[in-house]
């Protein structure tokens, strides 16, 4: 992650209308899909700070993972229970998880596949994991440059690497629809004036506001309808049976 961004994070997740809002729908989606005995352990693949550990914490015994050092507070009440490393084959906490998060994370790897493939080595039999990726490579900004991204998904190149993984995608939608024209246009303009990337902002709190029930209003309406696109993709799964 870029430092200026990586110094601006904890402000954008506790603030900012897009991760407020993605964060109040996985926290909805684990609700609805806890399993009668609950999550027991779960997992927050590039967790940073650990800054959404207090909400998972009332649905199951948290850790999390963050290779980038700069993100984690020493003073942090969480700081215990994040493991600051690569994710890779190298990590292993001697235990399972029912639940494993991948918020926007395949994106920052070279290789999402193995990364997934070894998620799901630390999954138990029923868990699920749930993942969020940026979508279409039509909207590349400089936001991804910023944030150091590989790719943009689609549904159909998120198969691929479902596929080679061995991950079973139970649910995928995309989210964000009123933002694919946006992005699409700041892209074009990003392109025809030379614009250096730079961190994003938080906008006024009446904008940010708006920004968040419209975003909130749309997941509960049209991404629950098969929308063909939208700036980030949701998807759900487990490991695939074999047998």
């Amino acid at each position: 992650m870029d430092p200026k961004y990586g110094g601006a994070y904890r402000d954008l997740f506790e603030k900012h209308w897009w991760w407020r809002s993605r964060n109040e729908l996985i926290i909805e989606k684990i609700r609805q899909l806890q399993p009668a005995t609950g999550w027991r352990r779960i997992l927050d693949i590039g967790c940073g700070d650990g800054l959404f550990f207090n909400r998972l914490s009332e649905y199951g015994e948290v850790e999390g993972v963050e290779p980038c050092a700069e993100l984690v507070n020493h003073d942090n009440p969480h700081r215990n229970r994040i493991y600051v490393r690569r994710f890779d084959r190298s990590f292993n906490a001697g235990r399972h998880y029912s639940l494993i998060l991948m918020l926007d994370v395949l994106e920052h790897l070279e290789d999402p596949v193995e990364a997934l493939k070894h998620a799901m080595d630390l999954l138990t039999a029923e868990g699920l994991i749930i993942i969020t990726v940026p979508a279409f490579l039509a909207l590349w900004t400089n936001h991804d440059i910023i944030n150091r991204h590989y790719i943009r998904y689609t549904k159909r190149t998120f198969r691929k690497v479902a596929l080679e993984a061995g991950f079973n995608s139970q649910e995928e939608r995309y989210l964000y629809h009123w933002t694919f024209p946006v992005k699409l246009g700041v892209g074009v303009l990003e392109r025809m004036i030379h614009a250096r990337p730079q961190p994003p902002g938080i906008p006024t709190a009446l904008s940010n506001e708006a920004l968040f029930w419209l975003s909130r209003l749309e997941q509960k309406t049209l991404s629950a309808l098969p929308m063909p696109f939208g700036s980030s993709l949701l998807v759900i799964g487990s490991k695939r049976n074999y047998e």
